[in-house]
């Protein structure tokens, strides 16, 4: 395996670079352009955690006192929204000083909580010290002793931006640039997770109570079935054990999991990652609660052969023993959630769409009371 692969999901995969790889790229080579007049059409370029580049300038454009180019995005094999796009910059000459700004299609932060403050372009902390290097460098090599206007732009973020995060997030009219290391491994969880980490700030700043769901059955029932105000809720994919230590980190008074049957099951066994590649156990852990609620073997035979949660809710509704089995199961999952919460109190509501309501947790209703005892404040 080279440097520019990485093993996932029992393949290799192409790596790719960030949308801050991107801009401080376009940012060096535009600089270059505009100091020495002589068009290049490569950069090298070494990302911040060591890989080195050369990447191509696209689109490049001479005007008076400034030049503009762009970089596109290679995501390697990540399926990532911003694949293919040209991340450009505009360089200027100004008197002293490094001034980074976003132009057109790079969002806008307009909440607290975030890596760049209240009405910055949202060009992450990284990308901008990879920016100013870089033009920095491009002064020393000819001995300039002034300044730079450096505007990052993206034509197609806005629309780009619909297909991410950054509404939710409270980054509005683009995308961001981003990057930690300059490099995109695929299928990231770390993104995911980071993801989850920021919106768990963020909601920290305001409130003390919230609720996590794996995906948008969970989001919809929270919100619609439950009224639970979508600025409490976060969605975590298949990573509820990390939202729960992002909750102790934060030091949440209480965390709400809203889930379906079908991921929120696996809580019943310790599976704080419910995504089927990692474990499954679905049919197996109903099994083993309905065990503990008498059912008769002939039916547990039934339920292990189901393939679907929804299935198997059906055979236990048949035979009278759905509240049972999910009341051992809310025991399970109480137990497993409140062990990894460390003292943050830590609920659950389970659901199908099927039959509605399944199951509570211990403490769900505490929680649920606390968030509306916060929303009367």
């Amino acid at each position: 395996m080279d440097s520019n692969t990485v093993y996932r999901n029992n393949r290799f995969m192409r790596k790719g670079y960030t949308t801050g790889t991107c801009a401080a790229a376009a940012s060096y080579g535009a600089a270059m352009i505009l100091l020495n007049g002589t068009i290049v059409n490569k950069v090298p370029y070494v990302t911040p955690d060591g890989t080195q580049l050369e990447l191509e300038l696209c689109d490049i454009e001479q005007g008076e006192g400034y030049v503009s180019c762009a970089v596109r995005k290679d995501s390697g094999d990540d399926p990532d929204v911003t694949k293919d796009t040209l991340i450009y910059s505009r360089v200027e000459l100004i008197p002293s000083g490094i001034v980074i700004d976003g132009g057109k299609g790079i969002g806008r932060v307009t909440r607290e909580g975030l890596d760049q403050p209240v009405g910055a372009a949202a060009i992450n902390s990284v990308p901008r010290r990879s920016i100013e290097s870089y033009v920095r460098t491009a002064a020393e090599e000819v001995e300039y002793k002034g300044g730079f206007k450096v505007t990052i732009y993206a034509p197609d973020g806005e629309v780009l931006a619909k297909r991410t995060l950054n509404p939710d997030l409270g980054i509005e009219g683009g995308i961001s640039i981003l990057g930690t290391t300059g490099i995109v491994e695929p299928m990231s969880r770390r993104a995911l997770k980071e993801t989850i980490g920021l919106e768990m700030n963020m909601l920290s700043l305001k409130y003390k109570n919230a609720v996590a769901v794996p995906g948008n059955y969970g989001l919809m029932y929270a919100r619609d079935i439950m009224g639970i105000p979508s600025d409490r809720i976060i969605k975590t994919s298949n990573y509820i054990g990390t939202a729960i230590d992002f909750a102790v980190e934060r030091e949440m008074k209480g965390l709400l999991i809203v889930g379906h049957i079908g991921k929120a099951v696996k809580l019943g066994a310790g599976i704080m990652n419910t995504h089927s590649h990692d474990a499954d156990g679905r049919l197996e852990i109903l099994c083993a609660s309905a065990i503990k609620a008498g059912c008769d073997v002939d039916n547990l035979k039934r339920i292990v052969d189901c393939v679907t949660t929804d299935e198997a809710i059906d055979i236990l509704d048949g035979i009278g023993l759905r509240q049972k089995v999910m009341d051992n199961l809310m025991e399970k999952i109480h137990f497993y959630i409140t062990r990894r919460s460390c003292g943050v109190k830590t609920g659950a509501v389970v659901f199908s769409n099927r039959y509605g309501l399944l199951g509570k947790t211990a403490l769900a209703d505490e929680i649920i009371e606390s968030i509306r005892a916060e929303e009367e404040k």
